[in-house]
This record gives C-alpha cells, sequence and structure tokens, in this order.
C-alpha cells in the first residue's frame, strides 16, 4: 500500500508544479466553491485554490467491504484512502482522463455510495469486479483497477469490455500525466 500513497503522492507533486509553472497558481476549481475541504488553500468568489493534503488515518472501506461481501483490493483502499484532493485532469498515452478523488469526508460518503452501487451492477451482470479510479473522455468508459488482479483496466460500463492499459496502479500513476491546462480556472 505504501507504494500506491508514493505513487500518487508524486503524481500530484507533479500536478501542482505544473499548475504552478503553467498557470501561475495552485490547482483552482470554480465547481467547488462553497464545499469545505481540508484541502482549501484560498477561496474566492469565482474559484477554490487547494493542493492535496495526506489524510492521518487511512479511510475506512470495511462498510462497504460488509455490503457486497467483498474484499476491497488495497491498490483501491490506498488510492482513496491516503489523501483529500480535487480531480485533478491528467493524460494517459495520449488519452484525456480525470483522476477521481475524495475532496472531504461528504465526499468520501458518497464514493463509497458510487462504489457500492458499481459492483451490485457488475455482480448483476456477472462481470469481474473493478473499482473506478478515473472518467475516461467517454462518459460511457471508466478507468478501474481489477479487484481481483490489480491491473489497470479501461473498462466500458455495462458491456464487460475491458482493456488493460497498465499491470499496476503503481505503474498506472508513475506513467500518468498531469494535464492542469484542462482545469477550469
Amino acid at each position: 500500500m505504501a507504494s500506491i500513497d508514493k505513487a500518487l503522492s508524486l503524481f500530484c507533486q507533479r500536478y501542482v508544479a505544473q499548475c504552478q509553472q503553467q498557470l501561475g497558481h495552485l490547482p483552482a476549481d470554480a465547481d467547488l466553491v462553497g464545499l469545505a475541504s481540508p484541502c482549501i488553500s484560498e477561496t474566492t468568489a469565482e474559484c477554490v485554490f487547494w493542493q492535496p493534503v495526506q489524510r492521518e488515518q487511512q479511510a475506512d472501506f470495511s462498510n462497504v467491504e460488509r455490503a457486497i461481501e467483498l474484499t476491497l483490493h488495497e491498490d483501491v483502499i490506498a488510492f482513496y484512502g491516503s489523501q483529500y484532493s480535487a480531480d485533478m485532469p491528467a493524460v494517459w498515452h495520449g488519452q484525456p482522463l480525470t483522476l477521481l478523488q475524495v475532496w472531504s469526508d461528504d465526499d468520501f460518503e458518497r464514493l463509497q455510495e458510487n462504489i457500492l452501487g458499481h459492483l451490485v451492477m457488475q455482480r448483476r451482470l456477472k462481470h469481474k469486479p473493478t473499482v473506478f479510479i478515473a472518467a475516461a473522455e467517454d462518459e460511457m468508459q471508466v478507468i478501474s483497477v481489477c479487484n481481483l488482479t490489480g491491473q489497470v483496466l479501461l473498462e466500458t460500463l455495462g458491456s464487460g469490455e475491458r482493456e488493460m492499459l497498465a499491470p499496476t496502479l503503481e505503474v498506472f500513476l508513475s506513467q500518468l500525466e498531469p494535464n492542469p491546462s484542462n482545469t477550469m480556472v
């Protein structure tokens, strides 16, 4: 798990550095105005300036695991449970995506509900379980982690179509390119 924490932290450092270099300020998002988070550095009428913040304790996914009777892959737990951050635009081998993150404890509750709903749908369709980590440009596709193997996949929702992008989440994060020019501000 520590390797995922480190890979995510290194990606975030690259993201914040590119924001400062390309935009002249910390990452900013107009959609987050009015939503509390430990990430907020400054709020204006137009946007929130933010930076990732490490959690003091790893987030707990045991309620999701009990509800679906499935142990979540440790990489997923580390990915969503190690920090607070806004979602971050990025590029994977030329393909734009949005890396999903947890903005606050309220957002974490919503994330758990969405993960549970995703896993329930997969079970109904008799698909191998995955947990989404990013939104693709095509709204019918997500980037996900296979709960059985830890591979990172491009998944077409509802179809069972899956393409392996990386053998592990650590490899995926290390090869992901920040794309702050694709932000709201």
